[in-house]
């Protein structure tokens, strides 16, 4: 089993789909690493040797990958909570930030539904 920037690559995935499960790297993205490192995109992870696991290597260096990439969006994110931009607002609430509508839809947004009991109607 490859690994690469600190991730563990299924052997009997084909190269482009296997780098996708670093985080950061789609497959575009996996399409041009192959490439610079002069890689079959075809070929399975399991037939790749030492040499081409390094070339590999040496151009994923390259990209900003997985814990990096992962810390610039949180704190992206916190940035936008500081300065109290809609969008940060949007995220402190936890409610969809790109104009989805909040009546119907966007339970993963907002979680499981509470349920609010009805008020009781008083007897005379």
């Amino acid at each position: 089993m490859a690994r690469i920037a600190g991730v563990d690559i299924p052997n009997h995935k084909r190269g482009v789909i296997g780098l996708t499960y670093i985080y950061g790297i789609g497959k575009s993205r996996a399409d041009e690493i192959l490439q610079k490192a002069k890689v079959d995109a075809g070929t399975k992870v399991s037939d790749w040797n030492d040499d081409e696991i390094g070339r590999i290597r040496d151009v994923v260096s390259a990209y900003k990958i997985e814990g990096e990439l992962r810390s610039e969006t949180q704190l992206n994110i916190k940035r936008l909570m500081d300065i109290g931009c809609y969008r940060g607002i949007r995220h402190r609430t936890g409610l969809p930030l790109r104009g989805q509508k909040t009546k119907n839809n966007s339970r993963t947004r907002k979680g499981k539904r509470k349920t609010v009991a009805n008020k009781k109607i008083a007897t005379k």
